[in-house]
C-alpha cells in the first residue's frame, strides 16, 4: 500500500458522520476511496446523504497527520514483529469477518502474520471476568494451553483477568505437536495497534506479537476510549467458531461478546462455578438460556466436531479433586469458599493450627485466599 492509497483509506475511515455501513456502500459503488474521493457530489448523493457527501468533499482534520503516524509505524518493523494493514476486500482480509454485521474498513496487524499466510481455521474466542476467582484464572489458563496444545488458536482482548490467562495458557501450550497454524493466540485490542492497555501487560503483548498476533481496527495512537472495547468484541467471536466464557458477572462484558457470537452464528460455551460466587451467575446465565455447559477441553473440542487426544492432564481440568491422601483440610473446604469460622467448625481444629495449615496450603498453591476472609480450593489440571 504506497503512502496515496493509505490517505484513502484512512480520509474514508476518518470522515465525519461516515461510519462502515455508508463506506461499504460507497466502496461497492466506485471501487477503491481513491475512486471514491474523485466523484462529483451529486454522484456521492445518490449512494450517501447531502451532509455525507458534504463531509466527504474535503479533508478530515488530523488526516495529515494520521498519514504520517501510521507511516511511521510501518516503517519501525526492523527485525521485530510483522507490520501489516489490511483493508476491506484484500486478499488477506480475514474471511470470517466478512461474514459479520458491521466488518470493519482497516485492520492493523503486528504479529506472525504474514500476507500470503492463511487465517487459522481452528479458532476459539476465551473470554471472562477481568476480576477472576483464582480457580478461574486457573482454569483459563488450564483451557487455553489444552486448545493451544491440540492446535487451536485462541482470541481474547488482552484485558486484566481472564483475557490475559487465557494468553498465557496459549503461549504455554504452543506448540502444539503438528502445528497447523503458526499463530499461537490474537489479541483483539480496543486501542490503537501502538498501545498497550492495560499497562500491566506490557510483556505479555510482547510475546503475543512474537508467537501470536494482536489485532486493532482502530487508528493508530487512539487512546482507550471505554466505548471502543464492547465494539471490538464482534471481532473476538468473528474470528472464531465458538466462545467460551470462564467466568462472567451478570452485568459483564464477556455476555456482550457472548450474544454477538450467538447472533453471528456461533457456537456459545460456558464453564459453570459455584452458586455463591458473583463471577459464575453469567455463565450460569447463558447455560439457562442454552450455552453448552463445558467441563472439560475435550467438551469443547468434541461439540465444535475437531477430535484431539488431550491426555489425561488437560482433560481433567475440572475434575473432582481425587481425595486420597488429601489433609482433612481440603476435604473440609470443598469446592466452595468458605470462611475461617466455618472451616473452624466442621474440623474443629483450634484457630491457630487451623491459620498455620491454611497458609502452607496456599504456599503449595493449593488453597486461595479470597476477599471478605475466604478460602477456595485450587484444582489443578
Amino acid at each position: 500500500m504506497d503512502r496515496d492509497e493509505l490517505a484513502a483509506w484512512l480520509r474514508l475511515c476518518m470522515t465525519p458522520g461516515v461510519g462502515n455501513d455508508s463506506a461499504r456502500k460507497l466502496l461497492t459503488a466506485f471501487g477503491l476511496p481513491q475512486a471514491i474521493f474523485e466523484q462529483t457530489s451529486t454522484g456521492l448523493r445518490q449512494v450517501v446523504s447531502e451532509r455525507q457527501a458534504a463531509a466527504l468533499s474535503h479533508d478530515p482534520a488530523g488526516l495529515a497527520d494520521q498519514v504520517r503516524a501510521t507511516l511511521n509505524w510501518l516503517a519501525t518493523e526492523q527485525d521485530g514483529p510483522a507490520r501489516r494493514i489490511v483493508t476491506l476486500g484484500d486478499p488477506a482480509y480475514p474471511a470470517s469477518l466478512l461474514a459479520i454485521e458491521d466488518p470493519p474498513l482497516m485492520l492493523y496487524l503486528l504479529g506472525t502474520y504474514q500476507a500470503d499466510d492463511a487465517w487459522p481455521a481452528r479458532a476459539l474466542a476465551m473470554v471472562g471476568s477481568r476480576n477472576p476467582t483464582p480457580q478461574g484464572r486457573l482454569n483459563a489458563q488450564q483451557f487455553a494451553r489444552a486448545f493451544a496444545g491440540a492446535g487451536l488458536t485462541v482470541v481474547s482482548g488482552l484485558a486484566l483477568g481472564i483475557d490475559g490467562a487465557a494468553h498465557e495458557g496459549a503461549l504455554e501450550g504452543w506448540p502444539p505437536a503438528d502445528a497447523a497454524s503458526r499463530i499461537a493466540t490474537i489479541a483483539v485490542i480496543g486501542t490503537g495497534i501502538d498501545r498497550v492497555y492495560p499497562r500491566q501487560h506490557r510483556e505479555l503483548a510482547h510475546r503475543i506479537a512474537r508467537q501470536g498476533l494482536i489485532i486493532s481496527e482502530y487508528p493508530v495512537g487512539t487512546p482507550p476510549l471505554a466505548s471502543n472495547f464492547p465494539k471490538r468484541n464482534r471481532l473476538i467471536s468473528g474470528l472464531t467458531r465458538g466462545t467460551l466464557v470462564v467466568e462472567a458477572a451478570l452485568q459483564s462484558g464477556s455476555l456482550i461478546t457472548a450474544r454477538m457470537a450467538v447472533e453471528q452464528g456461533k457456537e456459545v460455551f460456558a464453564i459453570p462455578g459455584s452458586i455463591h460466587t458473583t463471577q459464575s451467575r453469567g455463565c450460569h446465565a447463558l447455560i439457562k438460556q442454552g450455552a453448552k455447559l463445558v467441563e472439560s477441553a475435550q467438551d469443547v473440542l468434541e461439540e465444535l466436531h475437531w477430535p484431539a487426544d488431550l491426555g489425561a492432564s488437560e482433560t481433567a481440568a475440572l475434575s473432582p479433586p481425587d481425595e486420597a491422601g488429601e489433609s482433612d483440610l481440603l476435604r473440609a473446604l470443598g469446592a466452595d469458599p468458605a470462611s475461617l469460622d466455618a472451616l473452624q467448625a466442621r474440623t474443629g481444629l483450634p484457630t491457630p493450627m487451623l491459620q498455620a495449615q491454611l497458609l502452607e496450603l496456599e504456599l503449595e498453591g493449593r488453597v486461595a485466599r479470597l476477599p471478605g476472609g475466604l478460602f477456595q480450593r485450587l484444582t489443578q489440571a
